[in-house]
């Protein structure tokens, strides 16, 4: 099953809606966007999907051991085990999304609103992850020009524990609705579980799905109408790539 993340919420009626439509990552935006969202509106959004997963009993897969850092394929399986196991406990999981914030500040964001994980979708390097206080996703952003010889190179296991490609177009990193070359990031799809975003729709997330097979899909302006969240395209979006999973 692909799993799917609707990001940009900004109300408890959106995250509603999209854990009603059956989204297993719910995003809101703390990063500069016209999506962006403060504390009280992520604390809102949080409670209205019940506790948060520090709250909740969980068994997860035993640590991975360091030398796996030398192998991102066993690397990025082991995370994905470890969020399967957290979506056992909690559905949907909650997902800060910062971009070149400072991690004081991450930190007390995710604690003040109870947010499960974090996602860094600017310029962070890597190890960055580590001073996380959650679990976090790290983004990799692929240009229009960007070719898909060794889309490897930008992938360093051992610190976050997931990998999300997104497109770089936009004054702000992702949610532009653009894609990418979907080539690239079958190659990385072929060998670890991912996480796709950039430009997916209603209308081609069934195409990604059967191209790329990602571990999961994120949306955010895929499933808006005159910038707000449409719930009909929520639905449409999930029932999208079901149906490609069925297929």
């Amino acid at each position: 099953m692909t799993f799917v993340k609707i990001c940009g919420n900004r109300t408890p009626a959106d995250v509603i809606a999209a854990a009603e439509a059956g989204a297993d990552f719910i995003g809101m935006v703390f990063a500069e966007s016209r999506r962006k969202v403060d504390t009280q509106q992520a604390y809102d959004m949080v409670r209205a999907l019940g506790r948060p997963l520090a709250e909740h009993e969980f068994l997860t897969p035993p640590p991975a051991q360091p030398q796996v850092r030398e192998e991102a394929g066993e690397w990025f399986r082991h995370g994905s085990r470890v969020l399967e196991a957290y979506l056992d406990a909690k559905r949907p999981l909650t997902v800060g999304v910062f971009a070149d914030q400072s991690f004081e500040e991450i930190n007390e964001i995710v604690e003040e609103c109870g947010i499960d994980l974090v996602q860094l979708s600017g310029d962070e390097p890597w190890d960055d992850c580590l001073m996380i206080a959650r679990q976090t996703i790290q983004v990799v952003h692929v240009s229009p020009i960007d070719s898909p010889s060794d889309p490897m190179a930008l992938v360093e296991p051992g610190f976050s524990i997931a990998l999300m490609l997104d497109s770089a177009h936009g004054p702000y990193r992702g949610g532009s609705g653009q894609t990418f070359d979907w080539e690239v990031a079958r190659q990385i799809s072929s060998r670890m579980p991912m996480l796709l975003a950039g430009g997916l729709t209603p209308e081609n997330v069934g195409e990604a799905v059967r191209t790329v097979h990602p571990w999961a899909v994120d949306v955010s302006s895929g499933t808006e109408t005159d910038g707000k969240k449409d719930y009909d395209r929520v639905r449409a979006f999930i029932a999208a790539v079901r149906e490609a999973d069925a297929g």
